[in-house]
């Protein structure tokens, strides 16, 4: 597996999140998990990121990454693929109102009277 296939799985938050654990892990005297020969760690002075950033580029890192789904695509999920049946009402039937006598709408366009 290439180095860039590793780092496009995860955010740049993720690789950082990633590293940083496992740098304290090897800084608290954790065992390496990638066989390292002492030149190679003599070249990169011990250094606690160096080696976890060597061990991530292996993807030999047990370490996953929860990332939480959208509230919708929860809800779905524990639905499960049931089928939604949506029924459709029938459309509704045209009904002619009847027009209001002109005596009213003259009342209704006439504007009320203050009262004091």
């Amino acid at each position: 597996m290439e180095t860039k296939d590793v780092y496009q799985k995860y955010t740049k938050y993720e690789v950082a999140r990633i590293l940083g654990a496992r740098a304290l892990q090897i800084s608290m005297n954790a065992p390496l998990l990638l066989n390292i020969s002492k030149e190679k760690l003599e070249e990169v002075d011990f250094n606690p990121l160096k080696i976890a950033e060597m061990e991530f580029e292996a993807d030999i890192l047990p370490i996953t990454v929860k990332r939480p789904l959208p509230e919708k695509a929860e809800r779905e999920e524990e639905e499960g693929d049931e089928d939604i049946e949506i029924e459709e009402e029938a459309p509704a039937e045209k009904v002619e109102v009847a027009e209001e006598p002109e005596e009213k709408k003259a009342e209704a366009e006439t504007p009320a009277e203050p009262v004091d």
